[in-house]
């Protein structure tokens, strides 16, 4: 077991590292919010760019479980998305957060619907219907004003990333010190 403690002890240095670089990140979200918008859609572009093409090059195999013409479809739409992404990556960034807000008020509705159907079997279907009625809040709130929804959830990945990242470098050092007497 010590010897275990040991080499996870060791590896103090890497949670110390990713956790200033998740601190980095915190950081620069907070102070460059558009910049850090355009890099997690460019990311988001990169990632199906690579996934379209990689799909559009098995759809070419012979030994593939999916309708060839599924594929193609599939991969052609991840390409488009990821060159439009790279290529207007704020238009992009609007676009999908209009998505995400257009489906909030839906799943808001689908929760409240569900609280109805489900009250006499469940005790508690306040909270879901509740639950519904904040997403749908919200959801209107980034319809009407999507600029502010946009950085306000930045501003919640930037908050999150920097509680990850506080959290990261203190077990590091806890780590490190707990290293301290296994090396005596």
């Amino acid at each position: 077991m010590a010897a275990v403690l040991g080499d996870v002890g060791r590896s103090w240095w890497l949670f110390l590292l990713y956790g200033l670089i998740a601190i980095a990140f915190g950081v620069a979200c907070m102070f460059w919010p558009i910049a850090s918008v355009l890099a997690l859609v460019w990311s988001f572009g990169i990632l199906s760019l690579a996934d379209g093409i990689v799909t559009l090059i098995s759809a070419f195999r012979r030994d593939i479980s999916l309708p060839r013409w599924l594929l193609i479809v599939y991969s052609l739409t991840s390409i488009l998305f990821g060159v439009l992404a790279i290529a207007q990556p704020l238009g992009m960034a609007e676009a999908m957060f209009w998505v995400l807000a257009i489906w909030l008020v839906i799943a808001g509705v689908a929760r409240i619907v569900m609280a109805i159907r489900v009250r006499k079997e469940v005790s508690g279907e306040w909270m879901l219907a509740l639950s519904g009625v904040l997403a749908i809040v919200l959801g209107v709130l980034f319809l009407a004003m999507p600029g502010v929804g946009m950085l306000t959830v930045l501003i919640w990945i930037a908050a999150g990333a920097l509680v990850y990242g506080a959290l990261q470098v203190a077990l590091a050092f806890r780590m490190r010190k707990d290293l301290k007497p296994l090396a005596v």
